[in-house]
């Protein structure tokens, strides 16, 4: 019987979504495993077990963490004391510097394509469109149709996808996203 190694720190949840999110961005879902995140973590494969009981349990897990984030940045700018068009504004731009200083976390969340996670990758990204056009219909200063709405938003996430990959992070292309949203503000007014 060959004996255990030691390990020197303990096995988190937070390790595991790490390293799996790594591997997903680079692999994609389907070319990943729970052994080949166990190996980049030096334990072995059965420790991560313990956390999730399979990879599209640890693959949900990831996603739900990383539009926990987002939503929390969309109820930050709700809480802030600024005007409404002043919360577009932020919303809009703050959409764009999540996408492009959190990379990796967006490719996950919006642009795997995998049928074995396809119902939960096209549930909550359509969660995280609700919510956005929830807040920019409350802030704008006039009504604006379903259809506006979602081009604002399918426009910032164009303009994410666009970049994604080819900047280090969202001040690379700062002054061009508040262009950007400086023209998406027009359809508010």
């Amino acid at each position: 019987m060959v004996a255990r190694k030691t390990v020197s720190k303990e096995l988190t949840r937070e390790m595991i979504l790490e390293a799996a999110n790594d591997l997903f961005v680079k692999k994609g879902y389907q070319h990943v495993s729970m052994r080949q995140i166990a190996t980049k973590l030096n334990y072995s494969h059965g420790s991560l077990y313990y956390h999730f009981k399979n990879k599209a349990e640890l693959f949900f897990a990831l996603v739900e963490n990383h539009f926990q984030l987002l939503d929390e940045r969309m109820f930050a700018i709700q809480r802030k004391e600024l005007s409404n068009e002043e919360k577009l504004k932020h919303l809009m731009q703050d959409y764009i510097a999540f996408g492009l200083t959190h990379q990796s976390h967006y490719e996950i969340m919006f642009l795997i394509k995998d049928a074995d996670v396809r119902t939960f990758t096209e549930e909550a990204p359509m969660k995280a469109y609700q919510r956005f056009a929830h807040f920019v219909a409350a802030w704008s200063s006039k009504a604006l149709s379903i259809q506006v709405i979602w081009s604002m938003f399918l426009s910032l996430h164009g303009f994410v996808t666009h970049y994604i990959r080819h900047v280090n992070n969202y001040e690379d292309v700062e002054a061009m996203a508040k262009h950007h949203v400086s023209l998406l503000l027009q359809w508010t007014k």
